[in-house]
């Protein structure tokens, strides 16, 4: 697969970006290595390669979710920062209409 020549004046325009010649000479460079080395990606052989969404496992940082059955009431009781008849008091979040 042979890629098609890009321009950098032509990309430049478009991004409305006003490049210097010396600028066009780097930059094209740059870009004919990038698409040079996509094409050589593009040549891999990725079958029986499962897509990925990241390159590394990702693990849930979060703990497993207890039934609250398990949990004694005193156990969340003793967390809360008021209580009253065991249940844990919150401040009013309603204001006065």
């Amino acid at each position: 697969m042979s890629h098609a020549h890009l321009d950098v004046r032509y990309v430049a325009n478009l991004a409305r970006l006003e490049l210097s010649d010396a600028e066009v000479t780097v930059f094209q460079n740059q870009l004919d290595a990038i698409l040079g080395y996509v094409e050589t990606l593009s040549k891999l052989d990725v079958a029986g390669i499962e897509p990925t969404s990241y390159p590394a496992p990702v693990f849930d940082r979060m703990r497993d979710d207890v039934p609250h059955e398990s949990l004694p009431l005193e156990a969340v009781l003793q967390n809360a920062p008021e209580q009253a008849q065991n249940q844990i008091r919150v401040p009013k979040v309603i204001a006065d209409a």
